[in-house]
């Protein structure tokens, strides 16, 4: 994985080799690569669960001055069933607040969401359950789920305390999960709050490092914020940081159905534990966010896929002078778990291009696939700064209806549908008058885009 190698020259560790002419019949890490064809790779599939191809936003970029191009990787998983049969198993943990504003109806139907999740479950799931208030318990330690009665006995159980111990409901949670290792499992915490962390560890930006701590030691978690008193950009950036998904639920009849929308989600994991470690050329640097201009080894850690599920991730590079020629401006190395085999999987990725002289080549239109998906990026950036404005009264309702009213017709060109409708739900909210509604509706949107997957 050294990004100034070159396919057919020998590496000077003191000298950046230009690729030169290529033998297209010369096998490199993704097979016989042709630099005439280097605008869009063809897909190449890592067995039956994953394929991967890389796009480049143009065929060539400029010579001899600055430059930034884009590069569009796109990974679909297959269809192939887990080791369970025809879904994946699970390893889950659901993590419950009883803190004493879940009291009546919120609590009630969380616990029949839970008692349905469960009759959904088989043998081959393994389920634990942790509550919290301000004191955290275990409600059942993890277990294959052969007897349902009981367990549904014990749910019914749960009432409502005092506090909320985010941090602790979340620390045990994930201390159940990990003691099961057992690879081919769909491996996830499931947590439901209604409110703001009011004690233990309460801190924006402790919680988000500890949801990271999470995704790195193999687990996923899914925040599920209710009512209109949570903290939404607390719990979407935990989600987005624990490679999870997030969901505002506005009623509490709404618990169930998204309990089961989330499930079969799990269900169908097909691949976990995606990590894509770029190495970049000396002379490369990596824009929007993903690495700081200076680092040049970069682990960026992605979300699970679901069967027939798609990913993009555009790359954005900046290039110092260069000369002309061809040149591997970053290698990448994709590494994921298979649930079908329960093997963990790598290759190798390149990211090649030609820097030329010819202005009509390096000012061509940019590639349709990796401006769609560059746009929907910048999408997710516009949710961002409208969910700011209006939470830091910074524009007008006015304002962001205009924005979002932009951003849906954006979103219906590109065939986002679900994001499009929570846009329009958000948009009926704010003429309502009910912000909080709206800003928790647009943070799921956010997450969802920002996590490129369709």
């Amino acid at each position: 994985m050294d990004p100034n190698k070159t396919i057919q020259t020998s590496f000077d560790p003191n000298k950046t080799a230009a690729m030169g002419p290529l033998d297209p019949n010369k096998t490199a890490a993704m097979g016989a690569f042709d630099p005439a064809r280097t605008a869009a790779m063809s897909a190449v599939p890592l067995g039956p669960t994953l394929s991967v191809s890389v796009t480049a936003s143009r065929e060539a970029t400029m010579a001899n001055g600055p430059a930034r191009e884009q590069f569009l990787v796109e990974l679909v998983a297959g269809g192939a069933p887990g080791i369970g049969g025809g879904r994946t198993p699970m390893n889950l943990c659901l993590v419950l607040d009883r803190s004493g504003s879940m009291e009546g109806p919120p609590l009630e139907y969380a616990k029949a969401a839970c008692a349905q999740l469960v009759e959904l479950l088989s043998p081959d799931d393994i389920l634990s359950i942790v509550t919290f208030e301000e004191v955290v318990d275990l409600l059942m330690a993890p277990q294959r789920v052969t007897q349902k009665q009981p367990i549904i006995d014990g749910i019914n159980r749960i009432v409502a305390g005092n506090t909320t111990n985010l941090h602790g409901g979340i620390s045990l949670g994930l201390q159940q999960v990990l003691q099961i290792q057992e690879s081919g499992r769909a491996t996830r915490m499931v947590v439901l709050s209604d409110g703001d962390p009011t004690a233990g560890i309460k801190d924006f930006p402790s919680l988000t490092q500890f949801a990271s701590e999470i995704k790195a030691k193999g687990v996923s978690c899914t925040f599920l914020g209710f009512g209109p008193d949570y903290n939404e950009e607390l719990l979407a950036g935990m989600a987005k940081r624990a490679g999870g998904n997030y969901y505002f639920i506005p009623r509490p009849e709404m618990i169930p159905e998204i309990f089961r929308a989330e499930l079969q989600k799990l269900m169908s994991v097909s691949v976990r534990n995606l990590n894509l470690d770029l190495k970049l050329a000396r002379w490369v640097s990596l824009r929007s966010g993903q690495g700081s201009p200076t680092e040049r080894e970069i682990s960026i850690p992605l979300t699970d896929l679901e069967r027939g599920a798609s990913m993009h991730q555009v790359l954005d590079f900046e290039f110092q002078n260069h000369p002309l020629g061809w040149y591997r401006i970053a290698a990448g190395k994709l590494s994921y778990e298979d649930c079908a085999t329960g093997r963990v999987e790598s290759m190798e990725i390149d990211f090649p291009i030609e820097f030329t002289a010819d202005s009509a080549r390096y000012s061509a239109p940019v590639h349709p696939k990796v401006r769609s998906a560059a746009d929907l990026a910048l999408v997710s950036r516009t949710v961002e700064k409208t969910i700011m404005g209006l939470k830091t009264m910074q524009i007008t309702t006015a304002t962001a209806v205009a924005e979002l009213q932009k951003t849906q017709m954006l979103l219906q060109a590109e065939g986002r549908t679900q994001e499009a409708q929570e846009v329009t739900m958000a948009l009926r909210a704010i003429q309502s008058g009910d912000t909080s509604s709206a800003q928790k509706t647009l943070m799921g949107t956010m997450v969802n885009l920002d996590q490129g997957k369709q």
